[in-house]
């Protein structure tokens, strides 16, 4: 397979699924377009799972040198900071007027069922996030040996083009949903035990803050991650006081080996991109969402004219 002439930077932002059935498919997939860009003298970032770094490091041999990696089970283990990851080094690079590509894969076999779901969100909001931007490549790698046929639809429509068999075409199913995303449409599913619950008032911010901790505590979170989900939650809560009326409640409980908090109100969230970009200096609000994000191992929003929901996950292993 062979990608250099497929990803052309000409003009605005390229946004590729790379469907492979095997690490040899893999490799032949990413290095070509790798080199290219390495030949052009463009910055390049490549965010995997360590597994595929080592594998594709290999591949590169002495090229690997001059490529930016970092783990994606890391900056991505959350899909909602990824977004601010690439805007960073995009920021950067072409500040100093030199262009950018860059490899993501958000998705792999094991992710859970509400990681998948925001992984698919995430991949629809890139193409709005950067639909104005510098001219870049991202290139997706898609696993289709071991991801789910399901998976590899949803890739497909949510990239406008794809790379398959050694060929680089426009995906027909991403054209018929252009327009989209709705990132907070739908419901989430329904906690899978009773949660505690509690109302949302200036009054009650300091039981709130002293009952996570102690749910944090005691489900086996360490002091540091169980600080940080307290502040997470305590941020949503501050913006039910400030933009919905003071009215809402915080639910907790344990589910699949995870701590989670949401806070459910009758405010509405607008911007699709709330909490992957960081706001402006200048600006008093927009921070929960962000810090949020930042904090947690996983943050859903839902918002609708019956009610908002944001809803965060803190594993109880580190």
């Amino acid at each position: 397979m062979s990608s250099t002439t497929t990803h052309d930077l000409g003009g605005g932002f390229r946004h590729e699924a790379l469907l492979y059935a095997d690490d040899a498919e893999f490799i032949a997939g990413t290095t070509p377009f790798i080199r290219a860009g390495l030949v052009h003298g463009e910055a390049v970032l490549v965010t995997l799972c360590p597994d595929k770094i080592d594998l594709l490091s290999d591949a590169l041999g002495a090229n690997a040198d001059a490529v930016c990696f970092t783990d994606m089970e890391q900056v991505g283990r959350n899909p909602g900071r990824i977004i601010s990851t690439w805007a960073s080094f995009l920021d950067e690079h072409t500040q100093a007027g030199c262009k950018v590509r860059a490899i993501g894969e958000p998705v792999w076999q094991g992710r859970s069922a509400a990681e998948l779901t925001e992984c698919q969100r995430h991949e629809m909001l890139l193409n709005l996030a950067f639909a104005d931007s510098p001219a870049w490549s991202l290139l997706c790698p898609y696993d289709t040996a071991n991801l789910a046929p399901e998976t590899i639809a949803e890739a497909r429509r949510s990239h406008p083009y794809l790379v398959e068999g050694g060929e680089a075409r426009a995906s027909d199913p991403y054209r018929e949903t252009e327009g989209e995303p709705a990132p907070f449409a739908g419901k989430l599913p329904a906690p899978g035990g009773p949660p505690e619950e509690y109302a949302v008032s200036l009054a009650d911010l300091h039981e709130i803050r002293s009952v996570v901790a102690a749910h944090a505590l005691a489900a086996g979170i360490d002091t540091t991650r169980a600080a940080d989900l307290v502040l997470a939650v305590t941020e949503i809560a501050t913006n039910t006081l400030r933009h919905a009326d003071g009215e809402g409640k915080v639910r907790v409980w344990r589910e699949n080996g995870s701590l989670l908090c949401e806070v459910v109100d009758r405010g509405r969230i607008s911007d699709p991109l709330t909490g992957r970009l960081p706001p402006a200096p200048e600006r008093l609000d927009g921070r929960g969402l962000w810090i949020a994000n930042q904090l947690c191992d996983l943050v859903q929003i839902r918002s609708s004219e019956a009610e908002n929901v944001v809803r965060v996950h803190m594993s109880v292993a580190a």
